[in-house]
């Protein structure tokens, strides 16, 4: 059907023209169900509201729109604060704002970008912590609207991203330890859905295979992003035997790497001499810690702003100069990443 109506919407879920407008424009309540019903029928048609009816200049909202996972009382997301301001500052430069709305799941999150399409909400989405397979790029690029993505979701898919290289910077932060003496290296890695945290292990992988180095299959622990996570897996790698025991630990975040200092302490060992830690973040409490931390530093600004810069460019219809972009973090060499002793070996 071309150029869906509001009628073809309305007979399509079986109710009045005015509950269409309704849930819509969100201007009266209506039941779930019933919202639900339209809100599937108007995607199944392809119908999207007429902004230009609603007074937008030039059929412009100039709002992008971006969902987050609030994080628990007990955790703290330094990349998001940071994240944030670098999009809004990009977005006022440029004559645009970032519309912000947390959501709890990824249902949820589908629906709401589904309804902000259709009632002509935003000009386009950024999208953050994508995964293989993300249904949300594929929902996107199903229908058709503008987004961009901090992150990569499966290679034979054509979207815009900018991603950080975990990879080579895991690398390098393993390479470190290496040249500072350790042999026997720990990875504290994400759960095996995270794309993210695929890349960056395999820098681990890579720098310990380059450098001939075995890996233990008990020196890497899959886990949630919480400190609680952390500091039960140090507690198990510090409680095996003092010649496989290892003599250093990657951390996937600072937030965990912060768990595994605390886990060190309470083992009787002081980081940053016993055992080596090295993050991923350079979160601003790091340089505090103690010992402060070793830690992968993400270019958040520029990430920030080519994303906003690309999505305007989308929605301008401007050639895209590069679609794909892979920045390099930087590694922050700090006191908790120690030159090991050969008297610490078998400590």
């Amino acid at each position: 059907m071309s150029n869906p109506t509001i009628r073809n919407v309305a007979k399509a879920a079986g109710v009045s023209i005015a509950t269409v407008s309704y849930v819509l424009n969100d201007s009266r309540p209506v039941g779930e169900e019933t919202r639900q019903r339209v809100l599937r029928a108007a995607t199944s048609l392809g119908y999207r509201a007429n902004v230009t009816a609603r007074n937008l200049q030039a059929s412009k909202t100039r709002l992008f729109g971006y969902t987050w996972r609030p994080s628990p009382p007990d955790q703290f997301n330094p990349i998001l604060d940071r994240f944030l301001q670098a999009m809004a500052e990009a977005a006022a430069r440029h004559g645009y704002r970032i519309l912000t709305f947390p959501t709890i799941t990824l249902e949820e999150e589908l629906a709401t970008y589904e309804e902000m399409v259709l009632i002509g909400q935003v000009d386009g989405f950024v999208l953050s912590n994508t995964n293989q397979d993300d249904p949300r790029v594929r929902s996107l690029l199903d229908i058709g609207f503008p987004f961009v993505a901090f992150g990569r979701a499966n290679p034979d898919w054509d979207f815009p991203w900018v991603d950080v290289d975990g990879t080579a910077g895991v690398r390098q932060a393993t390479e470190h330890l290496i040249q500072r003496g350790h042999r026997r290296i720990a990875c504290l890695a994400w759960t095996e859905e995270s794309l993210t945290g695929q890349f960056r292990l395999q820098g681990y992988r890579t720098a310990m295979a380059d450098a001939g180095l075995p890996v233990d299959p008990r020196w890497t622990e899959r886990i949630g992003n919480t400190h609680a996570n952390a500091y039960a897996g140090a507690r198990q790698f510090l409680s095996l035997p003092a010649d496989i025991r290892p003599t250093a630990v990657i951390a996937l975040t600072d937030l965990m790497a912060i768990g595994v200092i605390n886990a060190a302490w309470d083992a009787g060992l002081e980081p940053g001499r016993d055992l080596a830690v090295v993050g991923f973040d350079d979160a601003p409490i790091a340089r505090f810690l103690r010992p402060p931390l070793t830690t992968l530093s993400q270019p958040i600004a520029e990430v920030g702003e080519r994303l906003v810069t690309t999505l305007v460019d989308i929605c301008n219809e401007r050639f895209l100069k590069e679609r794909h972009v892979l920045l390099q973090p930087e590694l922050i060499v700090r006191a908790s990443s120690a030159v090991l002793d050969d008297d610490r070996v078998t400590r």
